[in-house]
């Protein structure tokens, strides 16, 4: 019987092949031995750390979104038609203060009935008197640091608020049910907690602004993770070229080294996730431009983990492929003797130039229009990044072939760099793209900040806070004030009490009421923070007509004159009397004077009066206001005046005067890209130290050979700051350029033409002390390679 001849299975093709080579290359990264999983350590240890960032990043908006939906669950609005007292009603009242510079989020509650809605965070209302205080409150009332607010706070704790309740868990929170009646103007009534605030549209140039800033942020990122795949690359094609010497083609040995670098990327996916639930874990122990977070709310989108997941291990197939493309791998080992292509600039420059023409030919955004053209602008600063990232080897090679003679350390980095300027540029890349595109970003910033950081005409330089107190007697106003001006840490105190008075008589020809004006009653250093008195003494009388608008001077005019009759405790509105109507004449001696914006920065037109001209006690339910300046010289000045306040009543307001002010979204987004910075700027210092580890890991045998002949570790370690020396000032030089082109880009896109020189320099400087701290941390790691035991081999 014949046989049909044996035919060999036919080899495996397509995806079979290539799962094969990976699976292969794979198993040998896991099985290299020692030095093996040292290579894989560095990969997985930077993968890791980049992978942490993306991470957080895409955590960001579920942190966010749910900050904000806490905060909006306890909001007390009531809107057009409070509704009617019932058992199922409560009234509320913020009762918003501050300690030390924080923030306490409090509310005063009074039930009206056993079914009140509660607000987030507690099952009952604590009993009257009493209050429930978030955890971080407890814990600082019961501490030394707490001292002082327990003063302004004595009530006894009777339960704690849930994080439902809370924006964050480092917040200082209270819910405080009041034991007397909350005053109808500062309380509301209210059958259920939260707003369903849509809140207002996002500016096209904020919307600009944060999507710019996602691509600065994690393009270092990307950077640094595409550095970390291609670790121990001269080893790699060591090996390579041993599998090439057992019969591997060239495709299939391209193939194994990609299995290797996804298994380091693999352990650095796997590492990176470690770490974040790590640092989630502890997330609400942290807390940084006061941001803090529940571990729950730091979880990524589930769309942008799954792209994470997929997109590190792609791009480790990726970058080795290409990488792999330019070198010649024979059977005895990779050619390095041979004459290297010059890298070629064409295509590199059209990156660097074409992300700032793109944005400078696009004209400015429309802010009518919607937030379209901001994605314009992120490409034009991907662009910009990534052509920082291309021409750097170029600029780094062509800089050192005409570097000449030094030191010996000089020549050792410089020839170093000629013999492997792209692992100089790489290890330096990620810190150059960071330093453009936050020089790019910081510019925006600037130009932006005069959008949304206004002045707000108050003056911190003769106040530093405003205590408003409740409609009283005047003679009890005057007792608050003076109690206010006894407080420890009050310099000064200017009290201000005001109400209205109307002109005695019936109303004229056209009138519907008699005109009526403003009446403030201070001494005369008070009434110098409200207008230009210039001489002035107990008794003296002054009308303010000049400096506000002319309308206003008029009613002034209309309703006080020198020597005529006003009516006291009189309606604004109507002129009828309220409370005990009393007349009083003006002085003869009245002088018109120009009014002053006080501290606070309002304007006030009317009659002004001294105590001995007018006693306030004949005043009917007048109103005050101080003017407190602090000393300097006591630390917690502002908390003693806040504490006095306090005793004096829960309707007594206690603000601070600031210069400026800022839009909360602006704020938000400043706080967001503020602590982004932070993050990704210790991530590059961390991935330039594993990477500089790395590299002289990679030449621990020529580091022992060079020892071994003589050579000075201080030469050594030299010839190690040079090599990243010169590498960092071309490329902080290259950063510079394309940040100012890339800004000069957005400001067009902004509609702004000018920058702040200022805002340029400190960046290159901390980018190139940055490299500076990471070389001295590696010098450690060079002493101990720099040993004879190095020359060992197998």
């Amino acid at each position: 019987m014949t046989h049909p001849p044996h035919r060999p299975p036919a080899p495996p093709r397509g995806l079979s092949v290539w799962l094969r080579d990976l699976g292969m290359g794979l198993r040998f990264a896991a099985a290299g031995g020692r030095e093996g999983w040292t290579r894989t350590l560095l990969t997985a240890v930077g993968v890791g750390l980049g992978v942490l960032l993306l991470l957080g990043a895409a955590s960001v908006p579920h942190l966010m979104e749910g900050r904000n939906e806490r905060a909006m669950a306890r909001q007390i609005l009531n809107g057009a038609e409070p509704p009617p007292a019932s058992a199922r009603t409560v009234v509320a009242a913020q009762d918003t203060t501050a300690y030390r510079g924080e923030r306490l989020f409090g509310l005063r509650l009074r039930p009206d009935g056993p079914d009140a809605p509660l607000p987030p965070g507690i099952g009952a209302y604590p009993r009257p008197g009493t209050m429930a205080v978030s955890p971080a409150l407890r814990t600082l009332l019961a501490s030394p640091d707490g001292a002082l607010l327990r003063e302004r706070l004595p009530y006894e704790i009777t339960g704690t608020i849930a994080d439902s309740g809370l924006v964050g868990p480092k917040e200082l929170a209270y819910y405080l049910t009041s034991d007397v009646p909350i005053a109808e103007t500062s309380g509301f009534r209210l059958d259920r907690f939260g707003a369903d605030d849509p809140g207002a549209p996002m500016s096209p140039l904020l919307l600009m602004l944060i999507v710019i800033a996602c691509v600065v942020l994690l393009m270092p990122v990307a950077v640094f993770i595409a550095t970390a795949i291609r670790f121990g690359g001269e080893r790699r094609d060591r090996r390579l070229a041993a599998l090439r010497l057992v019969g591997a083609d060239l495709a299939t040995t391209r193939r194994i080294a990609a299995g290797e670098a996804l298994f380091g990327a693999l352990c650095g996916l796997a590492l990176g996730t470690a770490l974040f639930l790590v640092c989630r874990a502890y997330a609400g122990s942290v807390t940084l431009y006061d941001i803090n977070a529940f571990p729950s709310d730091v979880t990524p989108l589930p769309a942008l983990a799954a792209l994470i997941a997929v997109a590190v291990p792609a791009a480790a197939l990726v970058v080795t492929l290409v990488t792999l493309r330019g070198v010649a791998i024979e059977p005895l080992g990779v050619v390095r003797g041979r004459t290297a292509r010059r890298r070629r600039l064409w295509w590199r420059l059209p990156l660097l130039i074409g992300g700032p023409a793109l944005l400078l030919l696009g004209g400015p955004v429309d802010l009518r229009a919607g937030g379209a053209r901001a994605y314009v602008a992120a490409v034009g600063a991907a662009l910009t990044l990534c052509g920082v990232t291309a021409l750097l080897p170029w600029a780094i090679e062509a800089a050192v072939r005409r570097l000449g003679r030094g030191p010996v350390a000089w020549q050792l980095a410089v020839r170093r760099l000629q013999l492997s300027g792209g692992s100089a540029a790489r290890a330096v890349s990620g810190i150059c793209v960071a330093v453009a595109g936050a020089l790019a970003l910081q510019l925006l910033v600037s130009a932006l900040q005069s959008d949304f950081v206004r002045r707000t005409g108050q003056d911190s330089s003769r106040a530093q806070l405003s205590v408003e107190l409740p409609e009283s007697t005047g003679a009890a106003l005057r007792r608050d004030a003076a109690r206010l001006a006894r407080t420890e840490g009050v310099r000064t105190s200017r009290p201000l009490i005001t109400a209205h008075v109307t002109r005695s008589g019936p109303p004229r020809k056209g009138e519907d009421s008699p005109p009526s004006s403003p009446l403030t009653v201070g001494d005369c250093a008070a009434l110098r923070e409200v207008a230009h008195t210039g001489p002035c003494r107990d008794g003296d009388v002054f009308l303010a007509v000049n400096g506000g608008l002319a309308v206003d001077a008029e009613a002034v005019r209309a309703t006080a004159r020198p020597g005529g009759q006003v009516l006291l405790n009189a309606d604004e509105e109507t002129g009828r009397p309220t409370g005990t109507s009393r007349r009083w004449t003006l002085p003869e001696h009245t002088r018109e004077v120009s009014a002053r914006k006080d501290p606070t920065g309002r304007l006030s037109l009317g009659v002004l009066a001294t105590p001995g001209a007018l006693d306030p006690s004949r005043l009917h339910r007048p109103y005050g206001h101080v003017l407190i300046r602090t000393d300097p010289g006591v630390p917690d000045a502002e908390e003693y005046v806040r504490n006095t306040a306090a005793a004096l009543g829960p309707e007594v307001d206690v603000n601070a005067v600031h210069d400026t002010e800022s839009d909360a979204q602006y704020a938000s987004v400043h706080t967001g890209l503020l602590l982004g910075s932070t993050v990704t700027m210790a991530l590059v210092a961390a991935g330039l130290l594993v990477t500089t580890v790395e590299q002289l890991r990679e030449r621990r045998r020529l580091l022992s050979v060079l020892v071994a002949f003589g050579t000075r570790r201080s030469t050594l370690a030299w010839s190690v700051l040079w090599q990243t020396a010169v590498p960092i000032a071309l490329g902080l030089a290259l950063a510079v350029a394309a940040g100012l082109g890339l800004g000069s880009g957005l400001l067009r896109m902004a509609g702004r033409a000018r920058y702040d020189w200022a805002d340029i320099w400190p960046l290159p400087l901390a980018g190139g002390l940055l490299v500076l701290l990471v070389t001295l941390l590696s010098l450690p790691s060079l002493w101990r390679l720099m040993r004879p035991d190095g020359l060992r081999t197998e």
